[in-house]
């Protein structure tokens, strides 16, 4: 499954990973669509084999703090949301860490991983002065090798404890321990606490303040620290709309993976789970990776449609959209905007063309859309760009924005060009460093279906769209930001 790697109809971010037997289970909160609140009532849980990781099962509700249809609420003391929660499996029993808005967290417990859970306790503490009063932010658990117990904490300043093996609820006098990850640099952290072991360290992932949305880590020879800062992992606000990260680390077969989510519906509160190829280095280092539309996909096929919701490039204001659980889009595209989608392997194609096959809905106005393998060259975002006139409104603001180019290079995870721009990086897809304009289709009120002929590709390639509007005189700024069409997908034909 592509990214993201669940049913596009579903919102579970804050994921945690967690391999038990021959499954990886998803552990996190369970967003909607239309909505203006983060998270849910209830926690959801799917899995998938760990041998075929396209292939997700829903296991339903878990746990609730309101009744839903067939599950009773697990709570009696709070009917609040529930955030991003942990699981852990220890002497055959699965503990669940759930974290409630405003009210006191609690453990609830299933002997199966799936769940469905059923309350144990609410946490048992001495600790005084609370730093979030007893709810346990973001509760994150490792079950270390000896059968002791640590749970991580914390929204904008971080703190640990340690739990009784014997009924996993109990905080132990004396292990309360503040700033186990300092929110200063280079730290820097944030909330979304997700510890690992690996190798015989301890790995803490976390999200940074500085941007929140960075998943970034620390090591330590010990689960109560220090922590030495080690680096980003992902960044899911790169060249696309930025807002919270929460997710971890997990290796599947062979492979490692970060676990994190994206934004969607025009907000930072209707988010969907994604996943991208990490790589372990010996040195126990992680090496950074950037989002894309993969997912536990090798490769994509240009031949078959893709859905835009597996754009991993999204600027100038647009945004994914959910119309029905059928049909999502691309919305608010602009003047500008660019959108795109990694990587596609287009095979042996032997001829000079192929065509571009867009769906389009909603053309209130007429332009180009822009098709380039590999990135946007920012002479190509200049070329196509709306000229500013002395006279119009703030000139000299949207010359400042326009020439401020620190976030406008898209290819490689944009703002970070340079780094994934390395030939032991680019050999991976076979890629070259520059991207290129390879067709170009005009759109007009109304259209539908556009086509444009395309320079012939092959191997692998990253695909972008730079949409152009046709209001080119004075009166351009007028039509600054207005949604020039929906964008309901491509597909590649021979």
């Amino acid at each position: 499954m592509a990214n993201p790697y669940l049913p596009m109809w579903e919102h579970i971010p804050d994921g945690e990973p967690r391999i038990f037997g021959d499954r990886i289970y998803i552990y996190g909160s369970h967003d909607n669509a239309d909505t203006d609140e983060f998270c849910d009532f209830c926690l959801k849980v799917w899995s998938a084999p760990v041998s075929d990781p396209t292939n997700w099962t829903s296991h339903g509700i878990a746990f609730a703090t309101r009744d839903f249809p067939g599950h009773p609420s697990d709570t009696d003391w709070t009917d609040g949301r529930l955030f991003a929660p942990d699981v852990v499996e220890k002497d055959g029993k699965y503990y669940l860490y759930a974290y409630i808005q405003e009210a006191l967290g609690c453990v609830a417990v299933s002997d199966k991983p799936e769940g469905p859970f059923k309350l144990i306790s609410r946490y048992k503490h001495n600790i005084e002065n609370h730093p979030d009063g007893g709810i346990f932010i973001d509760p994150g658990t490792l079950v270390d090798d000896d059968g002791r117990v640590y749970v991580y904490c914390g929204f904008l300043r971080s703190y640990m404890f340690e739990v009784n093996p014997d009924n996993m609820y109990e905080v132990i006098d004396g292990s309360f321990k503040m700033d186990i990850i300092p929110n200063t640099p280079p730290f820097n952290f944030f909330e979304a606490c997700s510890p690992r072991k690996i190798n015989g360290k301890y790995y803490m992932i976390y999200s940074s303040a500085e941007p929140t949305s960075q998943l970034v880590y620390a090591v330590s020879d010990s689960p109560t620290g220090p922590f030495e800062y080690r680096g980003t992992l992902v960044d899911s606000g790169c060249d696309y709309p930025g807002g919270n990260d929460h997710g971890s680390v997990g290796k599947v077969g062979d492979q490692w993976y970060i676990f994190y989510h994206k934004m969607t519906n025009g907000s930072i509160m209707s988010r969907v789970g994604c996943a991208d190829k990490l790589t372990l280095n010996e040195d126990g280092t992680f090496t950074q990776t950037e989002m894309t539309s993969l997912g536990f996909e090798d490769i994509l096929n240009p031949y078959r449609p893709t859905n835009p919701q597996m754009a991993c490039v999204l600027t100038n204001g647009a945004t994914i959209t959910e119309k029905t659980p059928f049909d999502q889009c691309i919305t608010k595209i602009s003047d500008g905007s660019v959108f795109g989608f990694k990587y596609y392997d287009f095979g042996n194609h032997s001829g000079s063309e192929m065509k571009c096959v867009m769906k389009l809905d909603n053309c209130y106005m007429s332009g180009r859309i822009h098709i380039f393998a590999d990135g946007v060259p920012m002479e190509a975002i200049v070329k196509y760009a709306r000229p500013i006139f002395p006279d119009e409104p703030d000139a000299e603001e949207k010359k400042a924005a326009r020439e401020d180019t620190s976030s406008k290079v898209y290819g490689f995870s944009g703002k970070l060009l340079q780094e994934f721009s390395t030939p032991e990086y680019t050999g991976q897809f076979g890629l070259s460093r520059e991207g290129k304009e390879i067709g170009c289709a005009e759109f007009s009120s109304n259209a539908g279906i556009v086509t444009a002929t395309v320079e012939g590709l092959c191997g692998k390639h990253a695909i972008y769209f730079l949409v152009e509007g046709r209001y080119k005189g004075w009166g351009g700024h007028y039509m600054d930001g207005r949604n020039l069409f929906d964008f309901y997908g491509f597909v590649f034909q021979v």
